[in-house]
């Protein structure tokens, strides 16, 4: 497969209950909230979203680079049924990993209906079957249960202990099997 029969960084993808498009500067109000929910700073870190444009900036500096370089990166989440923004789903190349690794995060009202395993498992998919990836990590503090759960359930298995650089928290990392 010849890179220009991948996808672009335009592509949307779409469950049974959920529509992933990539994240665009127009979702600045969305990755504004998102960030600065308390269970996002706790579990996956405080990213400096501080204003509207702080989260432009992460989009423009951290997102959309990535989509230029490899094809995939960071979709926004949305509800078929109402169009609802509920979260952000994406497959990141990470300093500190030497395999890309997933990350989900979802709205605290919209946990508990199994959103964000589907979504996980689309952009899964997309990375392994339309990228060609052989592997895909996952990392999450030791506290988070239910995203270690999750992260079990899309085949990924505990491997070790790590730090990333610029971060004193070891993490667990998953990687699939």
């Amino acid at each position: 497969m010849t890179q220009r029969n991948l996808p672009n960084e335009n592509s949307v993808y779409e469950t049974e209950r959920l529509i992933i498009q990539p994240v665009s500067v127009d979702d600045r109000e969305f990755i504004f909230e998102l960030y600065n929910r308390p269970k996002f700073i706790q579990y996956i870190g405080d990213r400096g979203v501080n204003s509207l444009a702080d989260a432009e900036n992460y989009i423009k500096n951290r997102f959309l680079p990535q989509f230029e370089k490899c094809g995939f990166g960071n979709y926004l989440v949305l509800t078929k049924d109402k169009g609802e923004k509920i979260g952000a789903v994406g497959i990141f190349e990470r300093e500190g990993l030497d395999v890309v690794d997933i990350g989900f995060s979802l709205l605290e009202e919209f946990e508990g209906k199994g959103y964000a395993y589907e979504a996980a498992q689309k952009v899964k998919s997309i990375g392994m079957d339309i990228f060609g990836l052989t592997k895909i990590s996952a990392i999450t503090s030791k506290d988070n249960f239910s995203s270690q759960s999750l992260i079990k359930k899309l085949g990924l298995e505990f491997k070790n202990y790590v730090t990333l650089p610029n971060d004193d928290e070891e993490l667990m990392y998953f990687e699939t099997k």
